[in-house]
C-alpha cells in the first residue's frame, strides 16, 4: 500500500522543514489545503560556528517528534541561508560551519570588495560582499586557516547538505551511499546568497568562487524551484522513497509559504528585521544596501536586513518597567510622532545602513515630550522607520509595493501592527503566526508532486488599510541623518 493510500485516496501528506538558526521545526501538511497534520521540532546549539552533524541530529529528532515520515510522499527543506559547509573528498566537514551570523569574515568582505569593485561585485552577482555571505567566508578561510581550506573538495549550504544526507550521501560508514560530492543540489534562492552565483544569469561566478578560496571545488547543482534533488534512502528515522524537493533559504521559504507574488513585500520583525519584495526582474545594488537575491518561486527577492528589530521594543520596555501588552498600550496612547520624541534604535549597531560601531540615541526630549507614553511610541516608530528605509532602497532597485505582509514574533503587538500601516503608508496584512519557511518549503514539496505551485489559503490574516503619517519618517529622518553623519 502507497503512503498516498494509507491517508485517503486523495489525500497525499507532505513536509516542509525549516533548519534554522535556533532549531530545527518539521510540518507535516495536506498537500491539496495545506492544513498542517501534525509537527515537531528540536533545538539547535547556540554560537555562530557549529558543527553540522548537530543539525543532522536535530532533523531525526523534529521528524520523530512530529510522528515520523512513513505516511509522507515528498519532503523540501528550508534553511538558514549562507551558512559554509566545507567538505573534503571524503564527504566529511572539514570544520565547523561559519552561519550568517558569523562576523570574523569582515575583513575578508573587504578585501573581496577592495579587489573587485563594488559596481562589479553587484553587477555580476546582485550583491555586495559583506561578513554574512559564503564567499567571505571561503576568504577568511583560505587566509586564516589554509591547511582547512587546501582539504576543501566542495562548498554546500545548511540545506544542501541536509539534502544530500536525507538521499543517503556523506561520509563512509556513516551514509549509505558514501561521498559522492556531485549529487550535491541547492536552489536558486539559496545559491544567490552566496556571492558566486548570478540571480541574473542563473550560473555560477567561478571567476569570484576561484578569488574567494582560492581554487575551484564542487558546488551544488542548482534545481528548479520544483526540481527534485533526489529520494530519501532509509537511514536511522528515515524511511525510504520520498520524493526530495530543492529546498529554499529561508527568506524564500517564508515567501513561498505565504503565497507571496509580484507586488507584495514581506516585513519580517524578528530578533532582526528583513524587508523583501517578490519582483520579476533582478536586483543589483552597488551601494550593498539591498541583497538582489532569487525567490523560490522562479522570480526574485531583492532583501534588506536590519539588526535592530524587536529588540527594541524589549529593551524599551524594561527600561520602562512594563511588559509587553503594557508597552503597547502605552505608544498608543501618544499621538504620532511622539510629541517630538525620535529613538534611532542602533542598539546592536547596524548592518542596513553599515554602521557596526553605532548606538542608539534618543532626540528630541523637552519638559512636556518626555512621557513614558511617547518615549513607548518612538521605540515602535523608531524600529519601524528602519524598516521602511529598507523598502525605500527596495523600491530604488525596482520593486513596486501594492501590499505589505508584516510576520514575526514583533507583528503580534497590535501597537505595531497599527503604526505600521502609517509608517509604511501601505495596507498592512498580519497573517496569523506560523511557521512559513517549514510551510513554504512544505509547498515546494507539493509543487514538484503535482507539477503546480499551490495556491493554499491563509485563514485569519488582519488587514489594516494605509493612514500615511509622512510626519513621522520625516522626524526620523532628521535624527537619523545626524547619527549616520
Amino acid at each position: 500500500m502507497t503512503a498516498a493510500q494509507t491517508t485517503g485516496a486523495n489525500r497525499r501528506l507532505v513536509a516542509g522543514v525549516d533548519s534554522s538558526t535556533q532549531s530545527c521545526k518539521v510540518l507535516v501538511v495536506d498537500s491539496a489545503t495545506g492544513a498542517v497534520v501534525r509537527s515537531g521540532r528540536a533545538s539547535h546549539p547556540a554560537g555562530t560556528s557549529v558543527d553540522p552533524a548537530a543539525w543532522w541530529d536535530a532533523l531525526r529528532s523534529a521528524i520523530a517528534d512530529a510522528g515520523g515520515l512513513a505516511d509522507v510522499d515528498a519532503l523540501s527543506i528550508g534553511g538558514q541561508q549562507h551558512g559554509m559547509v566545507a567538505l573534503d573528498a571524503e564527504g566529511r566537514v572539514v570544520r565547523d560551519a561559519l552561519l550568517w551570523n558569523d562576523t570574523r569574515s569582515g575583513g575578508a568582505a573587504r578585501a573581496l570588495r577592495d579587489e573587485v569593485g563594488d559596481e562589479q561585485y553587484a553587477a555580476r552577482t546582485g550583491l555586495v560582499p559583506v561578513a554574512s555571505f559564503t564567499a567571505t567566508k571561503l576568504r577568511w578561510l583560505r587566509d586564516a586557516e589554509p591547511d582547512n581550506a587546501a582539504r576543501v573538495a566542495a562548498v554546500a549550504l545548511p540545506h544542501d547538505w541536509l539534502t544530500w544526507r536525507l538521499a543517503g550521501f556523506g561520509p563512509e560508514g556513516e551514509s549509505p551511499l558514501g561521498p559522492d560530492l556531485s549529487a550535491l543540489t541547492t536552489d536558486r534562492s539559496d545559491a544567490s546568497g552566496t556571492g558566486y552565483w548570478s540571480a541574473a544569469t542563473g550560473e555560477y561566478d567561478r571567476e569570484l568562487l576561484v578569488r574567494a578560496l582560492g581554487r575551484d571545488v564542487v558546488v551544488p547543482r542548482v534545481l528548479a524551484p520544483d526540481g527534485r534533488a533526489g529520494s530519501t534512502v532509509e537511514q536511522e528515522g528515515i524511511p525510504a522513497g520520498i520524493a526530495l524537493g530543492a529546498g529554499a533559504g529561508d527568506n524564500a521559504g517564508a515567501a513561498l509559504g505565504l503565497g507571496a507574488s509580484v507586488g507584495d513585500v514581506v516585513v519580517s520583525i524578528g530578533t532582526s528585521g528583513t524587508v523583501f519584495a517578490v519582483t520579476d526582474t533582478p536586483a543589483a545594488d552597488a551601494t550593498g544596501a539591498v541583497a538582489g537575491f532569487a525567490d523560490a518561486s522562479g522570480a526574485y527577492l531583492p532583501l534588506v536586513a536590519t539588526l535592530n528589530a524587536a529588540q527594541v521594543v524589549d529593551v524599551t520596555a524594561a527600561l520602562l518597567g512594563v511588559d509587553h501588552d503594557g508597552f503597547g498600550a502605552l505608544a498608543l496612547s501618544a499621538a504620532p510622532g511622539a510629541g517630538g520624541l525620535v529613538l534611532v534604535p542602533y542598539f546592536s549597531g547596524e548592518r542596513t545602513p553599515d554602521l557596526p560601531d553605532a548606538t542608539a540615541q534618543l532626540a528630541g526630549l523637552r519638559l512636556g515630550s518626555t512621557t513614558r507614553e511617547n518615549v513607548a511610541r518612538a521605540a515602535i516608530e523608531g524600529m519601524l522607520c528602519g524598516l521602511a528605509d529598507g523598502l525605500e532602497a527596495i523600491v530604488r532597485v525596482g520593486a513596486d509595493p501594492q501590499r505589505l505582509l508584516l510576520i514575526g514574533g514583533g507583528a503580534r503587538l497590535e501597537a505595531t501592527r497599527r503604526i505600521a500601516a502609517q509608517v509604511f503608508g501601505l495596507p498592512v496584512t498580519v497573517p496569523p503566526p506560523a511557521e512559513y519557511v517549514a510551510l513554504g518549503a512544505a509547498a515546494q514539496a507539493a509543487w514538484m508532486l503535482s507539477g503546480e505551485r499551490p495556491s493554499w489559503t491563509i485563514e485569519g490574516s488582519e488587514t489594516l488599510p494605509a493612514d500615511p503619517r509622512p510626519e513621522i519618517r520625516e522626524g526620523y529622518r532628521a535624527v537619523a541623518g545626524q547619527v549616520r553623519g
